[in-house]
């Protein structure tokens, strides 16, 4: 597996509050999320990494009540 980069980010308590609730919804961590939303970001843009799988959409699973 190829070592990820880790650095800090600084955010904003809105847009925080709102990637956790798209990454509990989507069933990711914020981490997650955010490497989400940047690689498809990029990939609209066509700057993508050449080496790594385009995002992928996967839709939430519903949960029993």
């Amino acid at each position: 597996m190829a070592v990820k980069k880790a650095f800090l980010l600084r955010l904003d308590p809105a847009v925080w509050a709102i990637l956790n609730r798209l990454a509990q919804a989507e069933l990711r961590s914020v981490n997650a999320q955010i490497e989400f939303l940047l690689r498809d970001a990029l990939a609209r843009r066509g700057t993508a990494p050449k080496h790594s799988p385009p995002p992928r959409y996967t839709r939430p699973r519903s949960v029993p009540d």
